[in-house]
């Protein structure tokens, strides 16, 4: 399916996506004004003083707006308590309600706070996961309910100046969207949309909208394509963005990077947040980060990125559904091979402990290597020759003139650049790699001679400070050129400052770049050219952008919720402690929900869920099917690892 004209008016140019402009409070929110940094407080809603001290926190953090669960009218009711403690005490950040399930506390929400939000999956039905089969006539029945349950709170907003967010989520869609859509980006599109025409045919339009998913890739679909929707229905809201359940600390940043990040790179967004398993102080610092790479971003488009590709103009549909890239398999590069890794150990002479970094352990004791699921493919080793044989399963990569020199190949590639791949004739029968910035491409004696390799494997670097965009419109000029080599993305950002931080930055821009291109089908492998930075942690981020962009399970994966009001148990000491017990299962999806709100829905594909039910209980999932209700948390965490051994989908951690 075609969808024309694309979501943004460029591909190369940034430019914010033009906005209405929403009050939420004192507080403006659209195009017209910064991107506004949020957060969500973990404590209980009925604990005035709790809640008041967290939120003044979030606030010192950076935080703009503050989000607080009212899940019943006694919680709605005590946000009056809370704001006026806030005033009283100097803080006059807006406050949101996020309500699931009970309109009354919504209605009873927009007349003391400045926002609402409320799930379109969930507001005015009670899901039941059936598939049924409606009518036009049942359809438009079932519209009509929800108008009748939407409207009052609507008129409240009007008369109060409340703002209101339809935040659609992935995993909570109604049966009813379900039914006539299925699980899709298309399908939580039309679940905001239903709502919105509903507020636009009462003339209600201080509105909000976000679609988030835990799968990245399904959150950026969503967002697009809901652009697309409204641009052709002349509407122009601003957009809160998230990753949900992204989890806890690389895993949880790398996800949030990845999805939030690839929409912003487009002008698209106008709020955020991080959604951590973590406290809501440390989500803060995370999207300062991301925000701050586009505070002057509209000034680094004085280098045009030239020449321009239209090839995702005329292909805009591989926006909206994946489709993997078609490219020719060289050795395990390309083709139906797996995105590959590749480290940098050319600036040191190479120990064998250095490998551990990479995945590879050795034990002298037996003189044997293990390599564990996060071992790299390649290292590239510059001009300095090992003493000692490296580790069946790590091939190395060298300087030409070093490669030349080696007296057995087998496992050793060469290198090339723009400086000595046009005077080389050495080259490997069977694979060789080429690094390139994105405008060395095109100078003509290397062009020429890229085509008539057969057996390369093309490694890009950005020439240009907008990044993401380069690397596309390359990817894209090549594709119209049918040069269809793997490409693997070489990347540096070159940070002037301490480790952490470098470190950090490394992370977050790495899995927008390269991230957002992945989820769309596009990238053969990673290579990290910062020889300087750890490679431990810059391995673990490749492999971790892998697995968030779904395009290499090498590890399990924690669907988590960031706690709230709402959650029955300590979710970041249960995630912990699940994590330690099951983090050797590759490719298991176990979601750690903190309340049934964020229960069988919000865990959207999950393998297997832990949910809180009640004060001390837990409920296990297999699927979005319970099969253990209501069991005491004491022995929750081993049931779980019952029902995965009766699967067979338990792994004993070999010593």
């Amino acid at each position: 399916m075609t969808h024309t004209p694309l979501f943004v008016e460029s591909l190369t140019d940034f430019r914010r996506r033009k906005t209405n402009t929403v009050s939420i409070g004192h507080l403006k929110l659209g195009s017209d004004f910064p991107i506004r940094i949020q957060s969500m407080t973990t404590t209980d809603t009925m604990n005035t003083v709790a809640s008041v001290e967290q939120i003044i926190r979030m606030v010192d953090a950076g935080c703009e707006l503050v989000r607080l669960t009212a899940p019943s009218i006694n919680e709605a009711e005590n946000l009056a308590a809370i704001k006026k403690e806030l005033q009283k005490r100097g803080c006059h950040v807006p406050l949101v309600a996020d309500i699931h399930f009970t309109p009354n506390a919504a209605e009873m929400a927009a007349r003391i706070v400045e926002k609402v939000r409320i799930n379109p999956g969930n507001y005015a039905d009670k899901k039941k996961f059936q598939i049924l089969e409606y009518t036009d006539q049942d359809y438009a029945s079932e519209l009509d309910r929800i108008r009748e349950k939407f409207i009052p709170l609507l008129n409240i907003c009007k008369e109060y100046g409340t703002a209101l967010r339809i935040g659609t989520n992935h995993g909570s869609l109604s049966d009813r969207i379900l039914s006539r859509y299925g699980d899709t980006p298309l399908g939580m599109v039309e679940s905001a949309m239903e709502f919105l025409r509903i507020a636009e045919d009462q003339g209600f339009h201080n509105l909000v909208l976000s679609m988030k998913a835990s799968n990245p890739q399904v959150m950026v679909q969503a967002y697009r394509l809901l652009v697309q929707t409204m641009n052709e229905n002349n509407m122009h809201y601003p957009l809160h963005l998230g990753v949900t359940e992204a989890g806890d600390g690389d895993d949880g940043r790398i996800k949030s990077a990845l999805g939030i990040g690839a929409l912003l790179e487009d002008g698209i967004g106008d709020t955020i947040r991080v959604s951590l398993t973590e406290d809501p102080e440390f989500e803060v610092p995370v999207a300062k980060q991301l925000v701050a790479r586009y505070e002057n971003r509209a000034t680094n488009n004085e280098k045009e990125i030239t020449p321009i590709s239209n090839f995702f103009k005329v292909n805009s549909e591989l926006f909206y559904s994946y489709k993997k890239r078609d490219c020719t398999a060289i050795a395990n590069f390309g083709g139906k091979n797996v995105p590959r890794v590749i480290a940098n150990f050319s600036n040191k002479e190479l120990q064998i402990e250095d490998l551990a970094q990479i995945g590879y352990s050795y034990a002298a004791e037996t003189d044997k290597w293990n390599m564990s699921e996060l071992g790299a493919d390649y290292v590239f080793l510059g001009n300095q020759q090992p003493k000692f044989m490296l580790p069946i399963g790590l091939k190395a990569i060298y300087e030409p003139n070093t490669w030349n020199n080696l007296s057995d190949k087998s496992n050793a590639f060469p290198l090339f650049n723009a400086g000595n791949f046009n005077t080389s004739t050495a080259f490997s029968s069977s694979l060789n790699f080429l690094l390139l910035s994105t405008t060395e491409i095109w100078e003509e004696e290397i062009f020429n001679k890229i085509i008539e390799q057969k057996n390369f494997v093309l490694i890009i670097q950005s020439s240009h400070k907008n990044s993401l965009p380069d690397l596309r419109n390359t990817l894209g000029l090549l594709a119209e050129k049918n040069i269809s080599i793997p490409v693997v993305y070489g990347l540096n950002y070159e940070i002037q400052s301490n480790t952490n931080t470098a470190i950090e930055i490394n992370m977050l821009y790495s899995s927008t770049d390269c991230g957002s291109l992945l989820i769309d089908g596009f990238g053969d492998g990673i290579f990290f050219l910062d020889e300087n930075l750890p490679q431990k942690r810059l391995n673990d981020i490749a492999f971790g952008i892998l697995q968030a962009a779904r395009t290499r399970i090498s590890k399990t994966e924690y669907i988590s919720c960031p706690s709230c009001g709402r959650t029955l148990f300590d979710l970041q000491e249960t995630t912990a402690l699940i994590r330690k017990r099951t983090d050797h299962l590759k490719g298991i999806k176990i979601a750690i929900m903190g309340c049934i709100v964020n229960g069988p829905g919000e865990m959207a594909d999950a393998h297997y869920g832990y949910v809180g039910s009640g004060p001390g209980k837990i409920t296990l999932y297999k699927g979005k099917e319970v099969v253990k209700k209501s069991v005491e948390a004491a022995q929750a965490v081993d049931l779980l690892i019952d029902l995965i051994r009766e699967d067979g989908n338990w792994v004993e951690i070999s010593n």
